[in-house]
Parts: structure tokens; sequence; C-alpha cells
């Protein structure tokens, strides 16, 4: 199931191959001038120590604010591309969606409810833009930080980057442990709101019918239940988060004080400057919030993955009513036939009706127009089309 996923996700972003090649060199270029900081900031302590020079430590600083304005614009670049793919998916997908149920036959609309189509053409779409945009371009940064942090951490004290690392393993195992949990939990949030919403369309639509059989306190009672089902299931994703995040800060913040513990030593001893000590803090607290940014990324991951299998099951649908290999497609039938649909001064009325239903009605659809037809329930849309 998992490289089926990640076919998927290839073939969405293989027409944005070179954007998302672009947003990961301008992050690669984000990481490079954020390990610059901490070493700048290493240069002044460590000079400091020797003696205090103002122009010294002006130089330094405005270097420091140039590295630092120049890591801001990039990383404004890198957002802008990678977060630009998922929308353009977005945009995409969704014209892909409405124009597969449009060839839909209406029984299929009925039978699988108005409510679970609207929910995986809204919500599921925006879940996969996220996992697109936003979880791509976390999962890069955090790859990036760590594969370009890790080596300045070396070069300034081995030993102190591994007590600092030592404990990312169990973050990991942390969040791999919550993973399916999350997984899980988030998927029956999604089905629990598919039927909300498919309860709240059907009773909108009808609402006359509703009243009639005076079924409202039952349609109430159907509303409290599944409204309530949803709940749970949100209350339930919402504690295992509540419950992920701070278990991954608190590991964080456990490296922090390994390396003021094990660098305090090494400070008395002579073998680690306090420039170095400092740089080591800053690297760390630099990977603090990639590290916790784990769990918000799998959580996307996990979400965009359930609504991926979602939205490509609708689309995987082929519909009952197939056109035949001879069929005149709308281009065609544009340039060969050129007729357009007309209606001057309609009028239907059903038999046995006091009054018409519709009356007066007049119209003209082009070729190859598209025309929606909206309004409230029994204001005649469904007669309309029946007198085509």
């Amino acid at each position: 199931m998992a490289a089926f996923r990640l076919d998927l996700v290839s073939r969405y972003l293989r027409p944005h191959r070179r954007t998302l090649i672009a947003g990961a060199v301008a992050l690669m270029v984000v990481n490079i001038l954020r390990v610059r900081i901490p070493l700048e900031v290493r240069n002044v302590v460590d000079e400091l120590q020797e003696g205090f020079s103002y122009t010294d430590v002006l130089q330094q600083a405005g270097w420091i604010v140039l590295v630092a304005t120049t890591m801001g614009f990039f990383r404004l670049v890198s957002r802008q591309l990678v977060f630009g793919v998922g929308r353009q998916v977005e945009v995409d997908l969704r014209q892909r969606l409405f124009e597969h149920m449009l060839r839909q036959e209406p029984t299929w609309v009925q039978t699988t409810g108005s409510g679970e189509v609207i929910s995986r053409a809204t919500s599921d779409v925006e879940n996969i833009r996220r996992l697109l945009g936003f979880a791509i371009l976390s999962l890069t940064n955090t790859l990036l930080a760590y594969a370009i942090t890790l080596p300045a951490m070396v070069s300034i004290d081995p030993g102190l980057t591994i007590a600092a690392v030592s404990l990312y393993p169990l973050m990991l195992g942390t969040v791999r442990l919550f993973g399916g949990r999350m997984m899980r939990q988030q998927r029956s949030q999604q089905e629990e709101l598919s039927s909300l919403s498919n309860l709240i369309q059907e009773d909108l639509s009808g609402i006359g019918a509703i009243k009639i059989y005076g079924q409202e306190s039952s349609e109430q009672e159907e509303f409290a239940s599944r409204n309530r089902r949803y709940r749970d299931s949100a209350i339930n994703l919402a504690r295992t988060r509540s419950t992920l995040f701070p278990l991954l800060e608190g590991i964080s913040s456990i490296s922090l004080l390994l390396i003021l513990a094990i660098g305090s030593g090494k400070l008395e001893s002579g073998s680690l400057t306090v420039g170095g000590l400092v740089a080591l803090i800053l690297f760390v607290e630099q990977l603090v919030f990639p590290t916790a940014l784990l769990g918000f990324t799998l959580n996307t991951f996990q979400t965009g993955q359930v609504s991926l299998e979602r939205v490509e099951e609708l689309l995987r649908r082929e519909p009952t009513i197939q056109n035949s290999p001879t069929a005149i497609h709308s281009s065609q039938a544009e340039q060969k036939l050129g007729g357009r649909l007309q209606a001057r001064n309609l009028r239907v009325r059903y038999e046995g009706a006091e009054r018409d239903t519709l009356r007066g009605l007049t119209f003209t659809i082009e070729p190859g127009e598209l025309v929606a037809v909206v309004g409230a329930v029994g204001c005649g849309k469904t007669t309309l089309a029946r007198a085509f």
C-alpha cells in the first residue's frame, strides 16, 4: 500500500518537478546560511574572551544580519515555489473531479450520497494540497537541516554532538509508535465527517418531505448521533496529538540539558571554548523546530495518504453509461451540428396539478456552453431537465 501511495504522489508531482527542484535548491541555501549564524556567533564570543573590540563586534553583527536577511529571502522563495505546487495540484484535481463527476449517472450520486462526494471533493482535496505542499517542504527542510547542521556540530565537538543526537532515535520511535494510531483516527474522523455532511445535505434537500411526515424529531436525533460520533473521533485524534507533540519537545529539551551538563566540564578542562558551547546550543535549538515539526509532518502525510486513496477511488470509478467509439464529442458537435438549446415561454403543468410548475420560461443555451440550474427545493429544476 505504501508503494502505491508513493506512486500516486510522484504522479501528481511529476509535472511540477522543475519547480520542486528550484524550491529544494532554495531550501538548501537557507540551511547553509542558517549554519553560518552559530559559527559567526562562536567567533564573536571567542574574540570577546581575548578582548572587547567595538568595531569587530559591529562588523560581525552586520554580517549576521546580512546572512539572516538573505536566509529569510530564500526561505520565502522556497515556500512560494513548493506551496505553489500544492495549490496548482489542488486546482487541477478539483477540475478533474468536476469533469469526472459530470460523467457519472444520477443513480450513482443517489447511492453514494452527495455528502460523501462533497467531502471528497473539498476536505480530501485540501488534505492532498497540504501533503504535496507543506509536508513535502517540511520533510525536505528537516532532511537538509540534519545533513548540513550535524557536520558543523561534529567539527566543534564530536562527543557533544553524539550526546545531543543520542535521544533523537527515541524521538523517531515515538513518532512511529503514534503514527499508525493517528492514521486510523484520521480516517475515522473523515468517514464520520462524510456521514454528517451527507445527512445535512439530504435533510436540506428533503426538508419539505420531513415536515410533511413529521420526521423532525427523528432527524434531529440522527444528526445528534452522527455529530457525537464525529466529535468523539476528533477528540480521540486531538488526544493523540496532544500526547505526541509534548513528548517530542521534551526529548529535544533533554538533548539541550545534556549539552549544558557535559559542556560545562569540557569548559573547565579547556577542551571546548565558550563560543563553541554557545554555537552547539544554537545548533540544537535550530534542530528542535524541524524535529518537533516531524509530528505535524507525519500527521499531514497520514491524512494526505488517506485522502489520496479516497479521491483516487472516486476517480477510478467508471460511469455505467459509456459513450460509444463513434460518439460526437462536444468540439465536433459545435463544428458539425451548430445547434442550440432554446426555450420560449416554456410552460409545464403536471397532470392533476392546480398550477403550472414552470411558466413563461425563456432562455438560450449556445453549443458548448455549460449552465448550472440552482434554486430552492421544489422550484422546478428537475422538471426543467426532464422537459428536454
